[in-house]
């Protein structure tokens, strides 16, 4: 993997193959991140990232000038990596070892952009507590954007709060907004 744009572009980082990772592929992170730019600064962004894996995700905000980042992952590896890479290149990332539905149960901090990317093969119902508990608990600013990915055999435009998909490849971008959005 590699970091698309800001500070660090062109980086490569190469996770240990021990870690139970997925990617986001680099043709659906610069999507992403396009589409992100044209909405918000990013240096004056918070982000959770949910399954942080690898930590793709939250480098590249970083890279980009995110200062306010939180990387959660159950996965003890996981983390220890994330650490590791973020000290490497200096960025101010949080990490935080925690299943993603028990961090969110307790978490009272509101974020701009929540972004999650559970393993593809949870059921609906995994999917959908996620924007259950994050709403719940009111974790996104008014002006924010929940990002799950997840593949496009999956759907969850059913879900509360849901605004629009947008597709790369085998990949699914699924956009939730709060009802406060102005």
């Amino acid at each position: 993997m590699r970091i698309i744009s800001g500070t660090y572009k062109g980086r490569r980082i190469t996770a240990p193959k021990k870690l139970p990772i997925r990617p986001t592929t680099d043709m659906a992170k610069e999507s992403l991140f396009n589409i992100l730019n044209n909405q918000y600064y990013f240096d004056a962004v918070s982000v959770l990232d949910l399954f942080s894996g690898s930590g793709n995700i939250s480098y590249e905000f970083a890279s980009r000038g995110t200062t306010e980042i939180t990387s959660v992952d159950a996965h003890f590896g996981c983390i220890k990596f994330i650490n590791e890479t973020a000290e490497a290149f200096e960025m101010q990332i949080q990490t935080i070892k925690s299943d993603v539905f028990k961090y969110l149960e307790k978490a009272t901090t509101k974020h701009t952009i929540i972004f999650a990317d559970p393993p593809y093969d949870f059921p609906v119902e995994k999917f959908s507590k996620i924007p259950e508990l994050i709403f719940q608990n009111n974790l996104l600013e008014d002006d924010g954007l929940l990002i799950i990915e997840h593949s496009k055999h999956t759907d969850i435009s059913h879900l509360e709060n849901y605004s629009h998909s947008k597709s790369y490849g085998g990949n699914m971008f699924s956009f939730f907004e709060s009802a406060n959005k102005e």
